[in-house]
C-alpha cells in the first residue's frame, strides 16, 4: 500500500481527560465551560463522559476553549497568491528531469511582496507593459525577466502575468544558460501582489562545489533590486503621485545547511565578524517601507530584512556600513546599467 500522511491517531479518551483536567484547573463549572463554547450543558456532560455522538463542531467549540485546538490564521490573499504560486511552480517542475538544475535541487530564495494603497485599476496588457519596462539589469540577470521569446515570453493566466524561464532543450526553448540562476518563476497581479522564486547563483560558479557557499553580498543586492521593483510598481499603479503605496516585502531562504558565507562577487569586501556554516536550512524574514522613502530608506530596509538570514551564519550584529556598503555598491552598478524607462500609459 502506498504510504501517506503520517499521523498520529487520535487518543479520543485522553484528550476528554485533559479537557476535563483543564476545565477545573482554569476553576471553570460545566456550565461555564458550556456557555463559553456556545454549547448546550447536556452536550458538554456528554463530552466529558467520553461520548463520540457529538458532531466536530461542537467538540472544537469545547475544545477551544480550554486551549486544545490547534487553528492556523485565516489565510489573507497574499498568503492565498503565493500558495497558488508555489503549487503552480511544482506543477511545472513535475514536466522535468528529476536532475535538471531547473527544479533548484540545491536551495532557492523566493521574494513576494504586495502594495497596500489606493491603486488605479490595470488590465494584463498594460500590467505586461509596465513590468517589461520595470525589469532592470540592476547587477545582472534581472528579478522578474521579461524576455520576447520564444517559450520564454510572459503569459496570461486568470488575469495574472506569469513567467517560467525554461531551461535549455525544454519544449525546443533555445538559451545559451539556463541554470538555476536564471529559470526563473514569477507571477505578478493587477492588484499589485508580486511573486519570484530563483535558485542560488553561487551553485553555478566555477570552483565551487553546489551547496557549499552563500554570497554574504548578494542577498543585499537581490533586496534592493526587489525593492525597486515594487517601487516602480507601486508608482505605475498608484491613483495619486503624492500618495504612494507602502510595500510590504517577505523573503525566504531554503537550502542554506552547512554553506559557509563568502564573498566571491567582491572578494574585497569581508564582513569583519566571526561567521560558522549556517545550522538551519532556510529562514524568512519581512518588512515594509513607504514607496515614497525609496530608495533613500535601503539601508534600513535592507538590514532588516536580512538579519534573519545572517543570523543562521552566527552573524547577529551585522555591522551597518556593511549593509550600506552593499546597496551603495548596487546602486552604483545599477546607476550604469540601467536602460531609461518609457512612461506607461494608462488603460483607457
Amino acid at each position: 500500500m502506498p504510504e501517506t500522511a503520517r499521523l498520529t491517531p487520535l487518543a479520543w479518551p485522553d484528550l476528554v481527560a485533559e479537557a476535563l483536567r483543564r476545565r477545573k484547573a482554569e476553576g471553570l463549572t460545566q456550565r461555564d465551560h458550556a456557555a463559553l463554547a456556545g454549547v448546550s450543558i447536556p452536550t458538554l456532560a456528554a463530552f466529558e463522559r467520553g461520548e463520540t455522538t457529538l458532531t466536530l463542531a461542537k467538540a472544537f467549540d469545547i475544545l477551544r476553549v480550554v486551549g486544545l485546538l490547534e487553528e492556523r490564521p485565516p489565510e489573507d490573499a497574499q498568503d492565498r497568491f503565493v500558495r497558488e504560486a508555489m503549487a503552480r511552480w511544482r506543477d511545472l517542475m513535475e514536466r522535468l528531469e528529476p536532475d535538471t538544475p531547473a527544479r533548484f535541487p540545491h536551495g532557492w530564495f523566493r521574494f513576494d511582496y504586495w502594495l497596500d494603497g489606493d491603486l488605479r485599476q490595470v488590465r494584463p496588457a498594460e500590467l505586461r507593459r509596465i513590468l517589461a519596462a520595470s525589469a532592470q539589469p540592476h547587477t545582472g540577470w534581472p528579478l522578474f525577466m521579461v524576455r520576447e521569446q520564444s517559450g520564454l515570453s510572459p503569459i496570461e493566466i486568470d488575469g495574472l502575468i506569469e513567467t517560467w524561464l525554461k531551461p535549455d532543450g525544454f519544449e525546443g526553448v533555445d538559451r545559451t544558460f539556463s541554470d538555476a540562476a536564471r529559470c526563473d518563476f514569477w507571477r505578478v497581479a493587477p492588484d499589485g501582489r508580486a511573486v519570484i522564486l530563483r535558485g542560488f547563483e553561487e551553485d553555478s560558479q566555477i570552483g565551487f562545489q553546489p551547496r557549499t557557499i552563500f554570497d554574504w553580498v548578494i542577498p543585499i543586492w537581490r533586496s534592493c533590486e526587489a525593492l525597486l521593483h515594487a517601487h516602480h510598481l507601486a508608482r505605475q499603479l498608484a491613483k495619486d503621485d503624492a500618495a504612494l503605496p507602502d510595500i510590504r516585502l517577505r523573503v525566504v531562504y531554503s537550502g542554506l545547511t552547512a554553506r559557509q558565507l563568502k564573498s566571491w562577487v567582491n572578494p574585497l569586501e569581508d564582513l569583519g565578524v566571526h561567521v560558522h556554516p549556517a545550522r538551519s536550512d532556510g529562514c524568512s524574514s519581512e518588512t515594509a517601507v513607504p514607496a515614497a522613502e525609496l530608495p533613500e530608506a535601503m539601508p534600513l530596509v535592507v538590514g532588516q530584512l536580512l538579519m534573519p538570514l545572517f543570523g543562521l551564519f552566527g552573524v547577529h550584529s551585522l555591522p551597518a556600513n556593511r549593509i550600506r556598503s552593499g546597496v551603495e555598491q548596487f546602486l552604483a552598478i545599477s546607476s550604469q546599467r540601467r536602460r531609461p524607462i518609457t512612461p506607461t500609459a494608462s488603460a483607457s
